[in-house]
């Protein structure tokens, strides 16, 4: 495969963004206002969604409801799994409280007969995507965490979510702390590949 041209056009600004995000592991106060807020749902909601279907859900946990979160957090993995060690519950019930904000990522499933279940919940990742890249435009440090609880049957219930329905993750969002982890440069010829013979 031959090597595309390297580029002598400056980049633009969008790019430079999108092509510069990192996560953010480490978030202190303060969390993003509601202005902000309204910004990152504003590019959330622009994701690309087949049918028009919108399947795509936010819930806000922030002050004291995060550590509810925590204890649903933990409830469910015992739930899930009665044999779970202590520190990993530990872990759970402290999780949420790593950031100012935490907003919980769902799908909402509807049957339809073009549009299968998978398709609903990458649409919600595409959003889930947005939004994270319009934090970075903000200076709003972020970080898309899953783990067991994403999974948990208990904690799905808990939090008012049908069977089929799909958590997708948790955002957490507030002010970057420390430096930012180096990323290395990645070559996109390393990640594409031509229709093969």
């Amino acid at each position: 495969m031959t090597k595309p041209p390297e580029s002598t056009v400056p980049a633009h600004p969008t790019l430079a963004l999108l092509q510069q995000r990192v996560s953010h592991p480490r978030l202190n106060d303060p969390g993003p206002t509601q202005p902000q807020l309204a910004e990152l749902y504003a590019a959330a909601l622009r994701a690309p969604d087949h049918a028009w279907l919108r399947p795509w859900r936010f819930i806000e946990v922030s002050g004291d409801d995060r550590a509810r979160l925590g204890e649903w957090m933990a409830s469910s993995a015992l739930s899930d799994d009665p044999e779970i060690p202590d520190k990993k519950r530990q872990k759970l019930l402290n999780s949420p409280m790593r950031a100012p904000l935490v907003l919980i990522a769902w799908a909402k499933i509807t049957k339809h007969p073009k549009v299968p279940a998978i398709e609903q919940v990458l649409a919600t990742g595409a959003a889930v995507t947005n939004l994270i890249n319009a934090a970075h435009a903000l200076g709003i440090g972020a970080v898309w965490r899953t783990g067991a609880p994403a999974y948990s049957p208990a904690l799905k219930q808990a939090l008012g979510m049908a069977e089929q329905d799909h958590l997708v993750g948790f955002i957490y969002l507030g002010t970057p702390a420390g430096e930012d982890k180096p990323i290395p440069d990645l070559n996109p010829a390393d990640y594409v590949s031509q229709l093969p013979e």
